[in-house]
């Protein structure tokens, strides 16, 4: 297995579907399914009977995992960018490839 471009914390942004264009944050990483969970992007909506535990039932939100080919990591300035593996100092780190900067993690 590669290793992961795209890691939980990071920042990203839609390049396609319906938040195309919309930047979150990485909640969780779903590597084996090549998918990511991005804060606010691709929010699912589920009507809940009441039960049990949810008194209340009505409608639960919450986000679904997109496909990692959907997703593009961010620069300072807001825009995508791909992400390439470099050795630096020794240690093998992920860099920009549009700015060359050093993406942390």
């Amino acid at each position: 297995m590669a290793a992961a471009k795209i890691k939980k914390g990071d920042q990203v942004v839609v390049l396609s579907g319906k938040d195309k264009g919309r930047t979150g944050e990485v909640v969780k990483a779903l590597p084996k399914e090549g998918k990511v969970v991005v804060s606010g992007v691709n929010v699912a909506v589920r009507h809940r009977k009441p039960s049990q535990t949810n008194p209340q039932g009505g409608l639960e939100r919450s986000e679904a995992p997109l496909a990692i080919s959907k997703v593009a990591h961010v620069t300072k300035d807001g825009k995508p960018t791909r992400v390439r593996f470099e050795e630096r100092d020794g240690k093998k780190v992920r860099v920009a490839v549009k700015t060359g900067e050093v993406i942390n993690g």
